[in-house]
């Protein structure tokens, strides 16, 4: 069984504070810091730009993608890190987009994040082909799934509600219609288990800023199924997915397998603090995680409901059809969330009426949830979030 308590011990949460948040950005790794500073010194002071060779720079982005890659079902060789989720995304779509290059339509839903869309909107935009980006609802991805559909692209986890698509048979609708898909695990690496070799998936993105606690900015990471990763084309041909970068040619020739989705000069620094924060997986089960994450969540919902009725669940209440993360719906859910979080409490706001609240095992147990819902129903029954100051919207919600 998981060590819980352990885990737990391997953070920095600051006293007075329930941390509800993990969907959005990870808590601090007490191991972090000691591991950059000794980049910082040892490495990036001492050995200069030596560093590359000697401590092993460059092939960070590999060895990281590699510890990532056991944590969502990858075999060794297939995850590599770099760059943002929504450069990742970009990639992505562009070599599956070529691997079906008699169709035009990429599909995806009302429940995917934004800039997923936004980066297909700009990319059939500079393709000039007439691809087309249909969006359906959750529930309909499956029967929009048809013969004419090039790619289907979806966010696993609904970054609003929770909801979590069934990749498996998802995937195999898609490849029985001849069409590719690409799977965003922002809110699904190191929220629950993934199975992305059993799942067959072809392509997978996500960010290691959430779950995977690397910090603000955290590098992201790209995976390709074996089966492709020495056919697609990088339509981000960078001198680090280059066959040999150091030989310096004028003509791009892809690298093999994997990393030929290398683009630039990795963020070290950064890749340096994910790493010792993926040191806190070692040991854990995903299958405890799973358990214990829709147990909290089970607890949650049930004691919220239970002490503020004026609150409507916005997310699925089968713990196995959701993430590891709850929504409320409420029209003054902004304010609501600004004094639960003057009471520290701190979740999140999703536009237009949600208070969304995260839940990690690895740091967060029953007592957090029922301290946070004591402090809710205060706020909800004594309408405390019912002052100008709360409604004042920041630049991040």
């Amino acid at each position: 069984m998981t060590d819980f308590e352990k885990t737990r011990s391997l953070f920095y949460l600051p006293e007075g504070v329930i941390y509800l948040d993990g969907n959005s950005l990870g808590p601090l790794p007490l191991a972090a810091k000691q591991r950059v500073g000794k980049l910082m010194t040892d490495e990036w002071g001492e050995l200069l730009i030596k560093g590359w060779n000697q401590a092993g720079w460059m092939m960070m982005p590999r060895r990281i993608g590699d510890r990532i890659g056991r944590l969502i079902g990858a075999a060794e060789g297939t995850v590599v890190m770099g760059d943002t989720l929504s450069i990742k995304v970009y990639q992505a779509l562009a070599s599956a987009l070529e691997l079906v290059p008699e169709r035009r339509v990429v599909l995806s839903d009302s429940g995917n994040f934004p800039s997923d869309l936004y980066m297909a909107q700009g990319l059939i935009g500079s393709l000039g082909k007439g691809h087309e980006l249909k969006i359906v609802e959750p529930e309909e991805v499956e029967a929009a799934i048809d013969e004419t559909v090039a790619v289907v692209m979806l966010t696993e986890v609904d970054y609003r509600t929770g909801r979590l698509h069934d990749m498996k048979a998802l995937t195999e609708k898609a490849h029985a219609a001849g069409a590719i898909t690409v799977w965003d695990l922002a809110h699904t690496a190191g929220a629950l288990p993934v199975d992305l070799s059993g799942a067959g998936a072809d392509f997978a993105v996500g960010c290691t800023y959430k779950y995977l606690n690397g910090g603000p900015g955290a590098p992201a990471f790209i995976y390709v199924a074996p089966r492709h990763a020495d056919r697609v084309r990088p339509a981000l041909s960078g001198w680090l997915g280059h066959e040999q970068p150091f030989a310096f040619d004028l003509d791009y020739r892809p690298g093999g397998g994997i990393d030929r989705m290398r683009v630039g000069t990795p963020p070290i620094i950064g890749l340096a603090a994910l790493d010792a924060a993926l040191d806190a997986w070692e040991g854990v089960d995903m299958a405890d995680l799973r358990r214990q994450s829709i147990k909290l969540c089970d607890l949650f919902v049930a004691e919220v409901e239970k002490r503020c009725p004026m609150l409507k669940l916005g997310s699925p209440r089968d713990g196995t059809k959701r993430g590891s993360q709850i929504s409320f719906l409420h029209e003054e859910g902004y304010a609501i969330m600004q004094a639960l979080i003057a009471r520290g409490v701190i979740g999140d706001f999703r536009a237009p009426n949600a208070i969304r609240f995260g839940f990690t095992p690895l740091y967060i147990g029953e007592a957090e949830v029922l301290g946070a819902v004591d402090i809710l129903e205060d706020i909800m029954t004594n309408r405390l979030w019912d002052t100008a100051e709360y409604r004042q919207r920041a630049l991040v919600t």
